[in-house]
């Protein structure tokens, strides 16, 4: 009797664990899309100053307004992509140039507004510029000269030593969006035969999605010199 039931239980308990292999995904996939809207809505909601609060929130019985409705946040947010498609229709001719130019200088001239301004607009436009901004997935070491870590070439620099150096992006893991900026010498980083979209899932999966390439040799990155003790 008790290895029946033990053997119900192992069934159940195999059910349960293929059952969350299945719907995991999705219901990571919606939560992450509920989470974007939730935080996309709360700026976007704010184009809707136009309007007479009472229309787009919810009117309690105490008198006082609620949450705004669901179809206005969707609204908000089609009425934030028009706006946005408009600008860049704008600022593709030679008036709209001129303009955003103007903006620029003006925003520069304002302190403490012109450092951060300046900052994000470098950020954005070497990314926005060129598609490729990851050019090539690498291995480096990382954080100590015994381990490894994948990571993307961002850049290179010449003007900071005798030896060419790689700017290299390492991300964290399951969340690329955040990482460390490492300058590694070019003689210290081992290329990998994986396009820049395999080495994200590979990081996103904690490394248990293998993208199948050969290039993925963790061993053969050179090890980095030990820094020599004592003055």
């Amino acid at each position: 009797m008790a290895l029946r039931q033990n053997h119900y239980l192992l069934r159940w308990r195999a059910n349960f664990f293929a059952g969350l292999a299945i719907v995991l995904p999705a219901i990571i996939s919606v939560a992450v899309v509920v989470w974007l809207f939730q935080n996309v809505s709360n700026v976007t909601d704010k184009m809707l100053f136009f309007l007479p609060k009472s229309w787009i929130r919810e009117n309690r019985p105490n008198g006082e307004l609620g949450d705004i409705y669901w179809y206005w946040s969707w609204f908000a947010l089609a009425w934030a992509i028009f706006l946005v498609c408009l600008i860049g229709r704008y600022g593709r001719n030679y008036l709209g140039r001129k303009a955003i130019q103007l903006t620029d200088q003006a925003i520069m001239r304002v302190p403490l507004l012109n450092k951060i301004y300046g900052t994000v607009k470098q950020v954005n436009e070497s990314f926005s510029s060129n598609k490729t901004s990851f050019k090539q997935v690498v291995v480096v070491a990382f954080p100590s000269p015994r381990s490894r870590a994948v990571g993307f070439v961002t850049g290179e620099q010449d003007g900071l030593g005798g030896e060419k150096l790689f700017s290299v992006f390492v991300p964290t893991t399951p969340n690329p969006t955040s990482g460390f900026l490492v300058l590694v010498p070019e003689s210290e980083v081992v290329k990998l035969d994986m396009t820049v979209a395999d080495g994200i899932k590979f990081i996103i999966s904690l490394g248990a999605i293998s993208p199948g390439s050969t290039g993925l040799n963790l061993t053969a990155a050179p090890p980095a010199e030990t820094p020599p003790t004592g003055a």
